[in-house]
């Protein structure tokens, strides 16, 4: 069954979902360690907490968790995939997997996951910087998620 999501406004949420909320907030921060002290903070019970920890966000964490995954064809030269590395972290991107074959008649294929929450420009403006790399054959999204 495929998940519903709703915009919801904050004053008609139950008190058990904003308080889950809270101590979300509150684990995320380091303020506390542990759910147990988080939710004895906050005064819920551990029970609501994981009955609801998975179905509340906040809509900006929700943008923010943002992976893409791209696939490179990339010269077998020297500093190419360092090159298109330093442009992935340049732009904010955090490289979160890296798979790469063997070179096969001079051009390997590169797959990199990208966590792009704090990416500092558009992706498709990496995407070109990246493109202009002396090296880099192909790069193209194959995945978004």
């Amino acid at each position: 069954m495929k998940e519903k999501y709703y915009l919801v406004r904050e004053d008609i949420l139950p008190e058990a979902v904003l308080k889950t909320l809270q101590v979300k907030q509150l684990l995320a921060s380091g303020v506390v360690k542990t759910v147990h002290e988080a939710v004895a903070q906050i005064g819920m019970s551990r029970s609501a907490f994981y009955k609801y920890k998975d179905g509340i966000h906040l809509l900006n964490q929700i943008e923010r968790e943002s992976i893409v995954t791209i696939s490179f064809d990339l010269e077998h030269r020297s500093g190419v995939l360092s090159k298109v590395m330093g442009l992935i972290a340049g732009s904010g991107g955090n490289v979160l997997t890296i798979n790469q074959s063997i070179p096969l008649q001079g051009i390997a294929n590169v797959v990199i996951s990208v966590e792009t929450s704090r990416l500092t420009e558009d992706l498709d403006e990496m995407l070109d910087l990246i493109q202009k790399v002396p090296g880099v054959r192909k790069a193209q999204i194959v995945g978004q998620g």
